[in-house]
């Protein structure tokens, strides 16, 4: 299958009855998961035009801010995954070229589609390691599979996270619904977590970040959010085990600075081994919260897989746990 454009940018796609998914060349980034009945995609397409990453300068492209996030903000969509760093980078990273959630947001994938799968693969040449993604359609569900190879012979801690976000039309304020089983949560700040997770923000300007452990006593993990408007039931589903922490990041109208100029609307998702988007050092030194880690190990020369789905289904209400999928 050749390579299509989506708005703007080098994609890949894939499709069945169901559902189509697309997968940027630069980035990575899931950008699209339709659900074809509805004609809608509940994943999160930013209000700026997005550019591939390999032509952004900070001299030629001030549009997109000027620090160490704007290279991931240009070109940034969807499902963004975060390997080996979530978070920002130090300045000695940045200086360097570093960029926020690291090399897998920003480098050029190889990506072969056919039918309803697709498999993308890419290298980190900084980073020491190698990406493989493996997405197959079935019905209303796209499952995937998806491994981390370390390149170098030493052990090393990573972080590793889907940074997956919705936006509009599917989320939609004081209406979306969401049902995420959690145990207990957190605020940067260290501060138990108060806000409501089953309901989208009504405010007329928030953000924020909260960061939830995942249900302990069930083996798999998951987000359900539905749009009462579109009657579309949208979620993930993960092993707790690998994943067992979910953060939510929400940015509704209040960040002025661009690229967002106070034109935002999102709720990010984000499951992964770490609680809180942070700089290397700062997940290191924390190790853990709440009695769970915050990253894993992956020893050197090894390969770690993880597999988890995601979904879009008609529905006339948001149920307690996921469908069968």
């Amino acid at each position: 299958m050749t390579e299509q454009r989506y708005r703007g940018r080098r994609a890949r796609q894939i499709e069945n009855e169901s559902l189509r998914v697309t997968v940027l060349v630069e980035g990575g980034h899931i950008a699209e998961i339709l659900h074809k009945p509805t004609g809608v995609n509940p994943l999160w397409t930013p209000p700026w035009p997005s550019i591939e990453p390999s032509t952004y300068s900070l001299a030629k492209h001030p549009e997109y801010g000027a620090d160490s996030e704007s290279k991931l903000l240009a070109g940034i969509m969807g499902h963004n995954l975060c390997v080996d760093l979530f978070g920002p980078p130090s300045d000695e990273e940045a200086a360097a070229g570093l960029t926020v959630h690291g090399e897998a947001s920003v480098v050029e994938y190889d990506i072969e589609a056919s039918g309803s799968q697709l498999v993308q693969k890419a290298r980190l040449p900084w980073a020491g390691l190698a990406i493989e993604r493996r997405i197959v359609l079935e019905g209303t569900a796209a499952h995937i599979v998806e491994s981390v190879e370390n390149l170098l012979p030493y052990d090393r801690p990573i972080a590793w996270t889907e940074h997956v976000t919705l936006g509009p039309p599917f989320l939609e304020k004081g209406a979306t619904q969401f049902r995420i089983p959690v145990t207990k949560s957190n605020t940067p700040e260290g501060q138990p977590c108060i806000g409501d997770l089953e309901l989208f923000t009504n405010a007329a300007s928030s953000e924020g970040f909260t960061t939830h452990v995942m249900d302990e006593s069930r083996i798999n993990a998951w987000f359900l959010a539905w749009s009462p408007s579109e009657k579309l039931l949208f979620g993930y589903v993960w092993s707790r085990h690998e994943f067992p922490w979910l953060g939510i990041w929400e940015e509704n109208y209040r960040r002025q600075t661009p690229p967002w100029n106070g034109q935002t609307l999102t709720r990010g998702l984000e499951f992964g081994v770490s609680p809180f988007a942070e700089t290397r050092r700062q997940m290191i030194g924390r190790g853990s919260l709440l009695g769970v880690p915050a990253y894993r190990w992956l020893p050197g020369g090894t390969k770690a897989t993880v597999r988890y789905a995601a979904f879009a289904r008609a529905a006339d209400a948001i149920p307690d746990e996921p469908p069968a999928l």
